[in-house]
């Protein structure tokens, strides 16, 4: 009998992309931040995608004493693997992007793949009010926004964080990020199993539509052979749509606030251990076994818990 195929839910639990006023439910102090990711590694979530805020207006925050102050708290309470966000925001610069991983030193970290249009202003028709000024700013600003990691950007991350024995979440938003995964590898820049996140449905990337996801998974196995651990994140909506296509297909998944504020046609997520627990369905439905925490690390070959710097 062939062995069973384990499948890694990633769960981000808040982040940069979403803004405080969207949803209630989504965690912005460090006790809130912690609560949520807590719950969601009780669910079945074997990584946590971590970013941080300012608990006094909300912003993203790259500041390394406030993911200190949720951090403990989870690693006292679960196992999961700990995955730190290399992204924060687009207007920070490299240097502020890496504090919390190069101080840390987290078992994985985030890292996009190239620059792009990151267009988050549609969400301005579907949302009235806001909580802070900066919020609709924020969204406006995205009209005239490129997202800005560039070759020499990437590189860096990179050697600050394969220095400390961080690997990363490869996010890919369109097919040449793929292109570009492959040109770092094939300098040897990067080391097989290659955790590939391809993403859908960010207005800048690739879309959602099934042939999307069919378009980057070929691209993918013609790129890295069997070098690399495919996982998928849907953006909004399209999060459970493309889950359950990946996981048929013999992906792995992303779920969390971060990436979407729904839990059904028009009904707001309670948090994001409620959408790992839908992901959870969806997997158990195809007749897969979700892996625990210590199954994710060995199949990404992570160095293992305990090796934070909290």
């Amino acid at each position: 009998m062939s062995k069973q195929r384990k499948v890694i839910i990633t769960c981000a639990v808040t982040g940069a992309i979403h803004t405080p006023s969207m949803s209630p439910s989504l965690p912005v102090t460090p006790r809130e931040i912690a609560t949520a990711a807590i719950e969601a590694a009780d669910a079945g979530a074997a990584i946590l995608h971590l970013h941080a805020r300012d608990p006094d207006n909300g912003r993203p925050t790259q500041d390394p004493k406030w993911f200190r102050q949720f951090l403990p708290m989870i690693c006292e309470r679960t196992n999961a693997a700990i995955n730190i966000t290399t992204g924060g925001s687009p207007y920070m610069t490299v240097e502020e992007r890496m504090r919390p991983a190069t101080e840390i030193e987290p078992e994985i970290a985030s890292l996009n793949m190239g620059s792009m249009n990151f267009g988050l202003f549609p969400m301005l028709k579907r949302f009235k009010e806001f909580k802070h000024d900066w919020e609709v700013e924020h969204l406006e600003g995205s009209r005239d926004l490129v997202f800005k990691n560039t070759y020499r950007d990437i590189a860096t991350i990179l050697r600050l964080g394969s220095d400390r024995g961080i690997r990363f979440e490869f996010e890919c938003y369109d097919t040449s990020h793929l292109y570009n995964l492959a040109h770092f590898l094939e300098e040897g820049a990067v080391k097989p199993p290659l955790f590939v996140q391809t993403v859908f449905g960010i207005m800048g990337g690739i879309g959602a539509h099934p042939e999307d996801v069919m378009h980057m998974k070929r691209t993918a196995d013609r790129l890295f052979g069997d070098q690399y651990v495919w996982s998928v994140l849907g953006a909004g909506r399209n999060q459970l749509p493309v889950a359950s296509q990946a996981a048929a297909m013999g992906g792995n998944v992303r779920v969390g606030l971060e990436d979407s504020l729904w839990a059904g046609p028009g009904r707001l997520a309670e948090n994001s251990a409620e959408q790992v627990r839908l992901a959870r369905k969806v997997l158990e439905g195809l007749s897969l076994e979700v892996a625990t925490p210590d199954e994710a690390r060995e199949m990404l070959k992570l160095k293992g818990p305990n090796t934070m710097k909290l």
